[in-house]
Order: structure tokens, then C-alpha cells, then sequence
């Protein structure tokens, strides 16, 4: 079966920018449809866990057509360059995990300093160079290398999530808008939504 995968440049008009996260993001997902044959996902054919919300995060989004609006792209807050590609109809699954073997630091430890200035707007136009230097040279790590040089790509048992489902909204007695009965509150015997309940309880957010 032969992969149609979008191109590269088209990820970065999706997200906004070219960044190293990105480029994870897409050859993650190039590499997942490959390994389980699958071509983008119309509808919830493909599932990705994805255990950050980082940039890469939009490269999976755009190339897999995982995406939260869907139910097919599932968010694990753990802060790992870690995904988990499933097929629902075959019971395969592949984990792609990014190796600590390509970093800025190691192309160039001047860059990696450089850093903190560059994100403050205080960088010289010489450690602006150089980071932009080791940023494109990080990219271009991540698309080109052979995939086992960057990731771990192993084939797991899924645990197959259900699909998506549609609940019926009910109106906050609080605030008067309407939240989804999956995540609505009880306070004091009345139906109201998480910031309301959050406020009731003293929570900032």
C-alpha cells in the first residue's frame, strides 16, 4: 500500500512556524503511517495518544488527521516526546518514542546558551544567527535521519480507546451557558459548569 504523506512545508503554514517540535510531530506520523499502513484518518480509523501538547502535537494533527475535534487525538499530560499510533479495524498499534540523541546543545552549545536571550528579545544578532543556525540544523535531524537513529519505534498490544461520543448539554444554573453533561457539577442539588463549581470551591482555575 503505498502512504501519501502531506508535505512538510504545508505542516508549517498549519502551525504557524518552522520549529524542531514540529518536525517531531511530523516525522512521528510519517513514520506510524508507514509502519501500520495506514493513510490519514478521515474519520477515527487512526488514533494517536499523544503524552504532550507541544508543537509537535499540531504535525501529528495535520499529517495523521488525529485531532481533538474528532475524539481520535487523545492528550496524556506527561510531558514525554511520546506517541502511540493505533488502528481500530487491525488491533495494531505502534509507540514512537524520541530519543535523547539529537539536541541543540550538541550541534552547538553556543546556540543552546544563546537560548534564554533569543525567547527574551535581548539576543545579540550574532547569538540570534547562531540559534537560528542550530534550529534549522535540528529540523533537518529530525526529517532526514533514519528513523531508528532519532526514535524508538516498537509495535505494542493497543488498548483501543472507545470512540468518541456525543453528550447532551445542560444549562449552568450559575453562569446561564451551556456545558456537556459529561463535565457539568452538582452544587448544592443544581447543575452547574467546572469554572462555576471551581469558584464555588475556592479553585483559580
Amino acid at each position: 500500500m503505498e502512504i501519501t504523506i502531506k508535505p512538510y512545508e504545508e505542516a508549517i503554514k498549519f502551525h504557524g512556524h518552522n520549529c524542531p517540535g514540529l518536525a517531531i510531530g511530523y516525522r512521528a506520523s510519517e513514520i506510524a503511517m508507514k509502519e501500520l499502513l495506514s493513510g490519514r484518518s478521515e474519520d477515527e480509523e487512526l488514533v494517536c495518544i499523544a503524552e504532550n501538547d507541544a508543537c509537535s502535537v499540531d504535525g501529528v494533527q495535520y499529517i495523521t488527521g488525529c485531532t481533538m475535534g474528532k475524539g481520535n487525538l487523545i492528550f496524556r499530560d506527561y510531558g514525554k516526546q511520546v506517541y502511540t499510533f493505533i488502528l481500530r479495524d487491525s488491533s495494531d498499534a505502534v509507540r514512537i518514542v524520541l530519543k535523547d540523541t539529537s539536541s541543540m546543545d550538541k550541534i552547538d552549545p553556543k546556540a543552546m546558551k544563546a537560548r534564554a536571550n533569543v525567547f527574551a528579545g535581548t539576543a545579540t544578532p550574532e547569538e540570534k544567527a547562531a540559534f537560528d543556525r542550530a534550529r534549522l540544523k535540528l529540523i533537518d535531524i529530525y526529517l532526514t535521519s533514519p528513523a531508528e537513529e532519532i526514535f524508538e519505534v516498537k509495535h505494542v498490544k493497543p488498548d483501543i480507546p472507545e470512540r468518541a461520543r456525543i453528550f447532551s448539554s445542560v444549562e449552568c444554573s450559575s453562569c446561564g451557558e451551556t456545558v456537556s453533561e459529561s463535565r457539568a457539577r452538582v452544587q448544592d442539588g443544581k447543575i452547574v459548569c467546572i469554572p462555576c463549581y471551581n469558584e464555588y470551591l475556592g479553585i483559580n482555575r
